[in-house]
């Protein structure tokens, strides 16, 4: 296999899907190009070249196009979902924080940083998100809360609760792409931490915008859900 750049541009436009475009337009900016193609095709030219060297992950990272950039992202997470040694784990998590700029959708965020990010900072100090979360870029933001996922399921409550500090420094922010992310966090660390979810809402659910607070609480209990939702 042609494991470069213009072979996975290649193969995503062979998926081209004119009726697929107008699915895709909605979540991108006006002027953004964009292919054309149904997600499950994407995902599996983004797995076919998943051994694509990190140089061409980053030359598909410079595509204008949406697809050949979420194709990006998607082959750093499936890079990381293999035993990788230490370095090759730096190199990716740095690649993705390097060119945050040519992140320009929610997806991109949501189909990497967990394990890109939270799976590299596991275990060790989580100042990273919290400047992630302190920026002005919504979508850096998102990240900042997105990452912490992986901690959902590794099972450290060292972990959990340094994304639930996150949380915190995320509650009140009135960007949609953000609220919403902090309350899909919320809501899968607390099937993990139901007494930490609990703690954290009495703490921080008065300034919680609506929509992050109902996600936040739909997997608990109906009569506690409706107390907090007063």
């Amino acid at each position: 296999m042609d494991l470069t750049a213009a072979a996975v541009v290649s193969a995503l436009e062979s998926h081209r899907d004119e009726d697929e475009l107008p699915t895709v337009r909605r979540r991108l900016a006006p002027d953004e190009p964009a292919i054309g193609m149904r997600m499950r095709d994407l995902f599996a030219v983004a797995k076919a070249h998943a051994a694509l060297p990190l140089d061409q992950v980053e030359e598909l990272l410079h595509h204008p196009t949406y697809e050949p950039r979420l194709a990006a992202f998607c082959v750093l997470d499936f890079q990381v979902r293999q035993r990788l040694d230490d370095e090759a784990r730096q190199a990716r998590y740095e690649l993705y924080l390097r060119r945050h700029d040519r992140i320009t959708t929610w997806d991109m965020v949501d189909r990497a940083a967990p394990r890109v990010v939270g799976g590299h900072l596991a275990g060790s100090s989580l100042a990273p998100l919290h400047e992630l979360a302190a920026s002005s870029v919504p979508l850096e933001r998102r990240t900042a809360i997105t990452a912490p996922l992986y901690f959902v399921k590794s099972g450290s409550f060292a972990d959990l609760a340094g994304g639930f500090d996150v949380a915190a420094r995320l509650a009140g922010d009135a960007e949609p792409v953000v609220q919403n992310a902090v309350g899909i966090f919320l809501k899968h660390a607390g099937t993990a931490d139901e007494a930490g979810l609990r703690s954290f809402l009495d703490r921080h659910a008065s300034e919680m915008p609506r929509p992050g607070l109902r996600l936040a609480t739909e997997k608990l209990a109906p009569e506690v859900r409706a107390r907090i939702l007063l």
